[in-house]
């Protein structure tokens, strides 16, 4: 815990490897969280970053309504194509900086409501969590680890096709740099299995926060 009375967790963890999973436990578990995906897509209804994509996209990523058509905008930033790959890096352009304000925001106000109070969590479920910088601002940060072909078949499950799992997956590695790219977790959490065997994992990770809450339940991982 810091000096603020904060804890901050990072989730660093490729696409389909369970963040939202292990973060929803840690929030039935007191943990506050921020999504980033949840607050990109607030981005989309902000009346700035539409202006930019209407710019930048035209109208045909939009709906009768005004608002953002994301299963639209979502084939036109992800794909193999290299015109799919500058329109995500314009899109990232635009939306990252709405949700970049966003995360600190929220961190600010977590650490000023825990000034002095009993110690708070705040897990921070970020896609791009190292890439973006976001890991230097944790005090712990948790690798899940999933093999790539159940990653992928959630994926899919998800109606994901290949082409997608690949491009989504591509600009994540491209995102990681050469220093980063051998970047090792504090603890890491196995989201392999099912969800009792995951939020098991979680629990006892909890369990490194919030000890005196869970005095009879075994040694810790």
């Amino acid at each position: 815990m810091t000096n603020s009375g904060v804890t901050i967790v990072g989730l660093f963890g490729k696409i389909g490897a369970g963040k939202s999973t292990v973060a929803s436990r840690f929030a039935e578990l007191g943990a506050e969280v921020i999504d980033a995906d949840a607050l990109a897509h607030e981005a989309l209804l902000a009346d700035s970053v539409c202006r930019q994509l209407r710019e930048h996209f035209g109208e045909a990523i939009f709906r009768p309504d005004g608002s953002v058509d994301r299963t639209r905008l979502a084939a036109t930033v992800f794909g193999e194509h290299p015109q799919q790959v500058a329109a995500l890096a314009a899109l990232e352009q635009i939306v990252h900086p709405w949700v970049r304000n966003a995360i600190d925001g929220r961190l600010q106000a977590a650490q000023a409501a825990g000034q002095g109070g009993r110690g708070r969590v705040v897990v921070l479920d970020v896609p791009l969590l190292v890439q973006g910088g976001w890991h230097s601002r944790c005090d712990v940060v948790i690798g899940l680890a999933c093999d790539d072909a159940i990653r992928h078949q959630r994926l899919a499950a998800r109606g994901l096709s290949f082409g997608q799992i690949s491009a989504r997956e591509a600009a994540w590695e491209a995102g990681l740099g050469h220093d980063d790219a051998d970047y090792q977790p504090d603890w890491t959490v196995d989201t392999a299995g099912d969800l009792a065997y995951t939020s098991k994992q979680v629990d006892r990770v909890w369990q490194r926060f919030r000890p005196h809450e869970h005095e009879s339940s075994g040694e810790l991982p």
